[in-house]
């Protein structure tokens, strides 16, 4: 799973998007809020700093955008300056914004968000102010709306609906989108509002209730994933979906396909701020499936996308790079550090791929020692990923002769592995490293400066590469050798 999950991510390509919903600008007035007003028992907010970011389908379009995908929009705003301000930073992102039908009678969407510093540690949300109206659209500006989406089907693989029940999509449009979808071969991809008639998405391919929503579509708290299995069983069939897949927060997702039904579970998380979660797990969702990835595979990677959103402050958006970062840090958790060389090169790749620097170095290790902590301290600090090559058993005995090592390979291992300082270790069976080290092909070659004289095994081959050799300072008197004889000579003698 973890190889291929990392082939999917690192192979989106560009695919064409159509994103459909309540584009929406969000702005965020940050300041302290030190005192209490004496006129009410309301904090007093002075004022620092403004900004304004994409919420709504324009959020979606955005995480599209950083994932690499080309994104058409399609949706209402106000002839305004909260439009203005809404298309700009969309275009800036790469989206293309032709499809945005402007009416005066329709401001641009704008939630205003007030942001205190709480107890002088971290940003906290005072208080929200919503401009938006939410009356039907004219019957002319519909079919406008639907002609726009018709002359941008062929343009695009996937197509998102992005619903937060703000006039646009009401079931006429909804209908007809999903029908033109569906009669071009297009996968459409549903974010509901919360509403108990779920009707108007039927025929969609994919719905992704969170599991409030799913409550009241249902008429029943989803309240852990029997229950989920439950709702998820009940839409599918009420509305001839092809997938559905109920978001459950720290627990993950549930999926329901006519291949697949089960929880899909998620890391733990620290989460700062849930908005915007749910547009990160739309746009992982379609842009994995417009590049042929199944409903599971696109699941999983929209957990981890949406997890990564979570530990942000706000609707933020999650890179490509993040999602291999965090793959690599899951798998590297669950599998441990200790890796055979085919596997270390293949993690390696990735790395690479995100412009990690490649540090190397190697030993017996055979009694730890606070030398061999500083040593490795040094290393971590020369690049992004220590890979350690550690001496096999027999490679120590040619090296150091029959009474050594002290500790067995597999228990050198597990010591070192327990050390922050170390990304990886690979066990080798040779005398010398040289193999290892054309294997690993590092950035930077690190040994002790008492190797300047005897030369250091590799050199030549890393700096062909484009690779530096560094040399660094031992702790004085600290060795394994040294540390055994003080050992052996507490040893009681046998009383002759």
């Amino acid at each position: 799973m973890y190889e291929k999950l990392l082939k999917i991510v690192t192979n989106l390509g560009s695919p064409g998007i159509l994103v459909v919903g309540d584009f929406m600008l969000d702005t965020y007035i940050y300041g302290d809020a030190l005192r209490i007003s004496p006129e009410a028992p309301v904090p007093i907010l002075k004022i620092k700093d403004t900004k304004n970011s994409l919420g709504g389908a324009a959020s979606v379009a955005k995480d599209l955008c950083v994932l690499g995908a080309k994104v058409f929009c399609i949706g209402v705003i106000g002839k305004d300056q909260n439009g203005l301000i809404l298309k700009e930073q969309l275009a800036d992102a790469g989206a293309e914004t032709n499809g945005l039908l402007e009416v005066r009678d329709h401001p641009t969407i704008n939630k205003q968000r007030l942001i205190g510093l709480a107890q002088h540690r971290h940003q906290q949300q005072l208080f929200r102010m919503d401009l938006e109206c939410t009356d039907p659209l004219p019957e002319n500006q519909k079919n406008q709306i639907i002609k726009n989406f018709e002359d941008l089907l062929d343009s695009v693989e996937v197509v998102c609906l992005q619903d937060y029940n703000k006039g646009l999509l009401d079931e006429k449009t909804c209908q007809a989108m999903i029908k033109a979808a569906n009669k071009r071969g297009k996968k459409i991809l549903i974010d509901p509002s919360p509403t108990s008639n779920y009707k108007k998405y039927s025929g969609a391919s994919l719905i992704t209730p969170n599991r409030q929503e799913t409550s009241i579509a249902v008429g029943f708290e989803i309240e852990d994933t029997k229950k989920a299995a439950q709702a998820a069983a009940k839409l599918k069939k009420d509305l001839s979906l092809d997938a559905v897949v109920i978001t459950l927060d720290k627990e993950g997702a549930y999926l329901l396909t006519n291949s697949f039904n089960g929880h899909i579970p998620t890391r733990p998380r620290t989460v700062y701020d849930v908005t915007g979660a749910g547009d990160m797990v739309l746009a992982t969702l379609a842009i994995t499936l417009a590049v042929k990835c199944d409903y599971r595979d696109a699941v999983e990677l929209s957990n981890i996308a949406g997890g990564i959103e979570v530990e942000k402050f706000g609707v933020a958006t999650v890179s490509i790079q993040e999602i291999v970062n965090e793959i690599v840090s899951l798998n590297r958790s669950k599998g441990g550090k200790i890796k055979d060389m085919e596997i270390l090169t293949h993690d390696l790749e990735f790395h690479r791929h995100n412009g990690d620097k490649i540090v190397f170095t190697n030993g017996c290790f055979d009694v730890l020692h606070r030398g061999h902590i500083e040593y490795l301290k040094f290393c971590k600090s020369q690049g992004d990923i220590v890979v350690l090559g550690l001496n096999s058993d027999n490679s120590v005995r040619q090296i150091k002769g029959p009474t050594r090592p002290i500790n067995n390979q597999f228990d050198r291992a597990s010591v070192l592995a327990a050390l922050e300082s170390i990304d990886y270790i690979v066990i080798f069976d040779d005398p010398d490293p040289l193999s290892t080290v054309e294997k690993v092909k590092p950035d930077i070659l690190v040994k002790g400066k008492d190797w300047a004289e005897k030369g250091v095994i590799g050199r030549e081959f890393v700096e062909s590469h484009g690779g530096k050799v560094v040399l660094t300072d031992l702790v004085e008197g600290k060795s394994s050798t040294a540390t055994i004889e003080k050992m052996r000579s507490l040893e009681p003698k046998d009383e002759q």
